[in-house]
């Protein structure tokens, strides 16, 4: 594998798995063999007798080969809530999750992986997001959701990035209010105060168009 990529949010419902297709299209572009994983997802639905997530279906989708569900998105939980919760019957181990990465990046040259809602969101009572990221051993991309209170939140989760030792290769804003007032402003204000680059600004768009936002980026 050349590289991988850990997508993480400033919170949940921030374009992640919108910037996760856009990032998986952007390198298919370059001629890279590309597979994504969403390792842990709650609010799943049955299908075919099986617990499937929408997101994990769509990255599964956009993979350059066929992979099995299994391996994209190894925990499947049906609630709605944080995956220390609703997966309290079979927690979240972190040794299965590397394991199935392992294979991944046999099969593709870039393997991109959506975490579960933001940094230090709980997987199971002792670990996060934070520190899949970290076993996982990727650079980390951070999504930020351009709307009111994004500064704030943008620094803090970068922050909690940098204080836990690893790289972040940049962000990538994803405009999810079509109504929000000074958004260049805010955009610019976070490129100020940011330490890491802007490698993509994904408009806003009712409907995804993930070629045109793999369009947007610049890795």
């Amino acid at each position: 594998m050349e590289k991988g990529y850990f997508i993480t949010g400033t919170d949940t419902n921030v374009g992640k798995t919108w910037a996760t297709i856009a990032l998986m299209r952007y390198f298919k572009s370059l001629g890279k063999s590309v597979a994504g994983m969403k390792p842990v997802a709650s609010g799943c639905i049955m299908q075919d007798g099986q617990l499937k997530n929408a997101d994990a279906l769509l990255i599964q989708e956009n993979a350059s080969l066929q992979i099995d569900y299994d391996l994209i998105n190894p925990y499947a939980y049906e609630l709605p809530v944080s995956p220390h919760i609703a997966g309290v019957n079979n927690p979240v181990e972190l040794d299965q999750l590397i394991a199935r990465f392992e294979l991944l990046k046999t099969l593709a040259d870039i393997v991109v992986v959506e975490g579960a809602g933001g940094w230090y969101t709980p997987l199971n009572e002792q670990e996060a997001n934070s520190e899949l990221a970290i076993a996982l051993a990727l650079p980390v991309i951070m999504v930020v959701a351009i709307r009111l209170g994004c500064i704030n939140h943008a620094r803090l989760t970068y922050q909690a990035i940098k204080q836990s030792d690893v790289d972040c290769a940049g962000w990538i804003a994803v405009c999810t209010d079509p109504d929000l007032l000074s958004r260049d402003e805010t955009i610019n204000t976070m490129k100020a105060k940011l330490d890491a680059p802007l490698l993509g600004v994904l408009p806003y768009k009712e409907l995804a168009d993930f070629d045109f936002f793999s369009e947007q980026l610049n890795i």
